[in-house]
């Protein structure tokens, strides 16, 4: 079933066309990652996606609804965690319930009954700076899921974790994914991150930005920690080098 679908979106910036014809559709509990160099339109898509920006052409469906320049109806998360220092953990997280318009002690209720399958227990009454970067990520990422359970986009969330703690997080979170039924775009410019986490690699390449290759990844999850010492995932990733220095 598709939850997310994007047709022909196009953007331009200042008379300069970033994005261009953009049509992708992700499936319900899909992980799709979008790849590719720095200044492509990812973010620019990702931003048009969250109906923070209106593109030029094209739509955004969600659940066939269309929501073109429409925020709020899908999750959002950049590469920061944006954890409020001056608030536990709890009322981080429960933030966007309390935007939705629910009761302070509702919202903490709803919000603490997912501090178990996040991997957060304990963690209540903590602050942002008591707590190791892998836990603020999950702390931010249960945030993100309370603002819209449905699809998350997520904007490079984990590269500014050590390669140990953003391994750990990558299971974490695919195990996170299936129990509670969500969808995920991804942007990464981490090759082997988007091979190890996705069901599909979508390749966003030239200037403007357009989606040029896809490839599906077809080892089933959860992946083997040997995986990334395997014949066939050096294929994945010498499949995507290639194309992306033949499209620079």
């Amino acid at each position: 079933m598709t939850v997310l679908k994007t047709e022909g979106i196009t953007k331009s910036f200042d008379g300069q066309t970033i994005i261009e014809q953009i049509s992708l559709k992700l499936q319900e509990g899909e992980l799709v990652s979008l790849l590719g160099v720095s200044g492509g339109g990812k973010t620019t898509l990702f931003n048009v996606i969250a109906g923070l920006i209106q593109p030029d052409e094209g739509k955004v469906y969600l659940d066939g609804i269309d929501i073109t320049g429409k925020p709020g109806q899908v999750s959002y998360m950049l590469q920061k965690d944006l954890l409020l220092p001056y608030r536990t953990v709890l009322d981080n997280v429960a933030l966007p319930l309390l935007v939705k318009g629910m009761k302070k002690k509702e919202a903490r209720e709803k919000a603490g009954e997912y501090f178990g399958p996040f991997g957060l227990t304990g963690t209540e009454k903590m602050y942002p700076s008591q707590m190791s970067g892998g836990m603020r990520q999950r702390a931010a990422l249960l945030r993100t899921y309370l603002f819209s359970q449905k699809v998350a986009l997520l904007d490079e969330p984990f590269s500014a974790l050590d390669m140990m703690t953003k391994n750990k997080i990558h299971e974490w979170y695919l195990q996170v994914m299936e129990q509670i039924h969500l969808s995920t775009l991804f942007v990464t410019h981490d090759i082997e991150e988007a091979i190890l986490l996705s069901d599909r690699i979508c390749l966003l390449t030239g200037k403007p930005g357009r989606l040029t290759k896809e490839i599906r990844i077809q080892e089933p999850k959860p992946r083997s920690r040997d995986f990334p010492l395997s014949h066939e995932f050096l294929a994945y990733k010498r499949q995507i080098l290639h194309h992306l220095s033949d499209t620079v």
